[in-house]
């Protein structure tokens, strides 16, 4: 019998707890320098004759401080992005739903085995990308590639950007305390995965032609990877020991921050 919110913690306030019993993470295995990212500029702009270049990779990128950046794509020979012109938007979407979901499902499985929760117990998953624009979302790739029921309550957030982390945390914990004024168990399987170097293409030709004060530091920044939690209420706990507790959520906008980043999808991605 699950533990119920008196016993947990010492806490006597009869409030409803949301868990985080397991986190996971994943990485693909190219390392990537800064070097590299000189090398890929070169091998299709002519740096010297763009300001922007010159800006983001003689000043934006040494200043990042970033020695290595994990990426699916290293732009190698005959690999992939390495045509002419840069990658089409479906050629990006078939890259994402292959590389993007095997990465999101091992975040995932890690996340489970911390947890101590089986795929058949999970009863939500909530995802969220914002490399990744296809229909039916890749959240139910990874649904089928983990074996979870039928049954599972989804979720997929869009246009978030990079609040997608905290937002799928959000929106789990109001799942798991919905499912308590229900009385009923919940475990939430939430998973974020983004990959920015197949998109380094279409950066590189925005910075070529970009003035140095306006130039984009997203290819300077950004690597890929996924990451993944399960989140309980007291009926779901079961076994699983606690790790961290989310004791509350809120968003807010930021009044004239609407064009300072964003991520839109065009013929050559974003």
């Amino acid at each position: 019998m699950a533990k119920n919110s008196t016993e947990i913690g010492g806490d006597v306030s009869g409030r409803a707890r949301t868990w985080l019993t397991g986190l996971g993470t994943a990485y693909p295995p190219n390392l990537l320098t800064p070097e590299w990212l000189e090398a890929v500029a070169d091998r299709f702009h002519d740096v010297k004759q763009s300001e922007g270049l010159q800006q983001l990779l003689n000043v934006v990128s040494p200043k990042t401080g970033i020695e290595t950046r994990a990426g699916v794509c290293d732009y190698g020979p005959n690999g992939f992005g390495t045509k002419t012109s840069p990658p089409t938007i479906a050629e990006l979407d078939n890259l994402f739903r292959i590389e993007g979901v095997k990465l999101a499902v091992e975040a995932c499985k890690a996340a489970l085995s911390e947890s101590g929760i089986g795929v058949d117990q999970i009863t939500h998953t909530v995802g969220v990308t914002c490399t990744n624009q296809g229909n039916p979302g890749y959240d139910l790739l990874v649904h089928q590639q983990l074996g979870l029921r039928s049954y599972v309550d989804r979720m997929l957030l869009h246009g978030v950007g990079c609040a997608g982390g905290l937002s799928i945390l959000r929106a789990a914990s109001q799942a798991v305390l919905a499912a308590t004024a229900r009385g009923k168990p919940a475990r939430v399987l939430g998973f974020a995965c983004e990959l920015s170097t197949p998109l380094l293409r279409r950066e590189l030709a925005d910075a070529a032609k970009s003035s140095a004060r306006d130039v984009s530091i997203a290819s300077a920044l950004f690597s890929d990877g996924a990451a993944a939690f399960v989140m309980t209420n007291d009926l779901g706990l079961d076994n699983s020991k606690p790790l961290f507790e989310v004791l509350a959520s809120a968003s807010a906008l930021i009044s004239q921050t609407l064009d300072h980043m964003g991520c839109y999808a065009d013929l050559h991605g974003t």
